[in-house]
């Protein structure tokens, strides 16, 4: 970006409900062959066939990359997530809930809630697996859109994605009013202050 000078600008740069937090479809379309051929799976573990969803208040952290990737499931299958991961991370208003149909009970919701306080929740090496994020708005510091996935650097151990596929990162990022859909969650450390886990029958989730 530059300003009415020429002069290049580095900053913040805010955008506003957003759908899958700037991740292109080409991610899990056209980059998908290459990154299974390449054998880029993401998840240290086998992933469960169920998604759970998350909501926040707010999601702020530092070394922030973005990247597409595949996961696994435990029968070997294969499927396309877009992976965010942050070196550190501080959540307010947690809430996650995972819906799972049980014979002849029908639908129970496992719900777990936190940093609803004073404290928020805090992570450190988060990488989130997912299909959805929204946000209400998501300002990013210093931001490379487009960098190679291989080369993404500052965030959490690990977190970069396939030579030659789209990446992108940020010195910082703040989500607010998340709405997220995940196939899994890892963290070096995950602090919940305030916790409550409740289930309850029938299909209640977060959002």
């Amino acid at each position: 970006m530059k300003d009415t000078s020429g002069a290049q600008v580095l900053g913040r740069t805010s955008w506003k409900r957003l759908g899958l937090v700037m991740v292109p479809t080409v991610i899990a379309a056209g980059a998908l062959s290459l990154a299974m051929a390449n054998g880029a799976i993401a998840a240290s573990f086998a992933v469960s066939g169920q998604q759970f969803k998350l909501t926040a208040g707010s999601l702020t952290g530092t070394g922030f990359v973005q990247y597409g990737t595949v996961d696994h499931h435990a029968d070997g299958s294969q499927f396309p997530a877009a992976v965010s991961a942050f070196a550190s991370a501080d959540i307010t208003n947690l809430c996650q809930s995972v819906v799972t149909t049980i014979p002849v009970i029908g639908d129970v919701t496992l719900t777990i809630k936190a940093g609803g306080g004073k404290t928020a929740v805090h992570a450190d090496n988060l990488i989130i697996d997912m299909s959805q994020l929204n946000a209400g708005e998501a300002d990013f510091t210093n931001i490379n859109i487009g960098q190679d996935a291989s080369t993404l650097s500052g965030s959490a151990t690990g977190a970069k994605g396939t030579p030659g596929l789209f990446g992108q990162q940020a010195d910082k990022a703040t989500l607010t009013g998340v709405q997220q859909v995940a196939y899994s969650t890892n963290a070096g450390s995950f602090q919940l202050h305030d916790m409550s886990l409740s289930m309850s029958m029938g299909n209640n989730p977060c959002f």
